[in-house]
């Protein structure tokens, strides 16, 4: 078993740990009876999910003297809505859970999305464990209690603040991974480093593509992790500091919106994103070129899209990508708000964007 890094999350009585690296599933194993009192665990998955990963868990679980009860859910974006959540939490309820235990989400951002809005709400609120299986999910989704589910009116509008009691973010899991899948999960990464980290960014662009596997890639995720559990510590509600971790999302939220189902993945508009938001700030006078530059060939370097244009899909148009971006759930008293960069490591809010002028940016760079 490869060395297993732990992450706290301070948030007082309700602190937990983040536990990172190859075997950290087994070096979980010793902490998990007391979080599981009725020696069983419900484990929410997928049907992608379980014939990779289920066995596994069910093997270490056994051997903490716990048996487990698995839900096993369709993939895809379709489950994480009003029908799947009350397809999951009906199954918890005929499982006679109580409120003194925990379900488990096994899977990526979708089922933990979905299992901790089910927990959160579930008897007015039962315990849950984060197992991610996907890059993505082991560095944002799976950390900070944001848990939700999607609506016609746009991604996460219905959902609540619930923190896991443990996050196990076994790297092992995600060795299955397709590269495409691997390297949106690495957007979540390099925009930890954006927003505050310019030395974690100069790590990340020394290292290239090498980022993406082995030990350089463990260490990435837990330096991400520690980066955004010192921000939900700071404001665990989203009322101020912790909007910074939407670097790139608005954008991305909107092109995720316009495009087809599946055309892109949230990693790669949150890529996009990230870069038209220093290319935006280029534009307004707040941020050098250069670092707008950097960000921009490191992106490429990995994989990832750029800009707008080097998205899978590309009938975008800057009216419908800005009317989107109103419904924002950062947005206060009508106006837009941005996660803008006044250079690599120096992101800030502003809460006034000027909706004219975004159109006509857009405009530009879809061009």
């Amino acid at each position: 078993m490869n060395s297993v890094l732990t992450v706290p999350v301070g948030l007082g009585d309700r602190s937990y740990d983040v536990m990172i690296g190859d075997g950290a599933l087994e070096a979980a194993a010793p902490r998990l009876p007391g979080i599981f009192p009725r020696q069983r665990a419900i484990i929410v998955t997928d049907r992608h999910i379980a014939p990779l990963h289920l066995e596994r868990v069910t093997a270490v679980l056994a051997g903490a003297g716990i048996a487990c009860d698995p839900i096993v859910m369709e993939p895809g974006e379709a489950t994480k809505s009003f029908a799947g959540l009350e397809q999951l939490v009906d199954a918890l309820l005929e499982r006679n859970i109580e409120r003194s235990e925990a379900v488990i989400a096994l899977g990526g951002g979708v089922i933990g999305d979905l299992t901790g809005f089910a927990a959160a709400v579930t008897k007015r609120g039962v315990g849950f464990v984060q197992i991610p299986t996907t890059l993505l999910a082991q560095v944002d989704s799976s950390v900070g209690g944001k848990t939700g589910i999607n609506t016609r009116q746009g991604k996460n509008f219905a959902g609540a603040f619930h923190q896991p009691r443990l996050v196990i973010a076994d790297t092992a899991f995600i060795t299955t991974l397709p590269e495409r899948e691997r390297r949106a999960g690495y957007a979540e990464i390099i925009k930890a480093a954006l927003i505050g980290d310019a030395t974690m960014f100069d790590r990340l662009d020394a290292a290239g593509a090498n980022v993406l596997h082995g030990a350089p890639l463990a260490r990435a995720i837990a330096d991400a992790v520690a980066f955004k559990a010192h921000i939900v510590a700071q404001d665990e509600l989203e009322h101020g500091r912790r909007a910074l971790l939407n670097l790139g999302h608005t954008f991305a939220h909107a092109f995720e919106a316009e495009a087809p189902r599946d055309a892109i993945r949230h990693g790669e508009a949150v890529a996009a994103g990230i870069a038209l938001a220093f290319r935006y700030s280029v534009a307004r006078g707040e941020c050098p070129a250069s670092d707008a530059d950097r960000v921009e060939t490191h992106l490429r370097t990995i994989g990832l899209p750029w800009s707008a244009a080097t998205l899978a899909h590309k009938d975008w148009d800057a009216g419908r990508l800005v009317a989107r971006m109103r419904d924002d759930k950062k947005n206060q008293a009508g106006e837009i708000t941005l996660i803008l960069a006044r250079g690599i490591g120096k992101a800030w809010i502003d809460p006034r964007i000027d909706a004219a002028h975004l159109v006509a940016f857009l405009e530009t760079s879809l061009s």
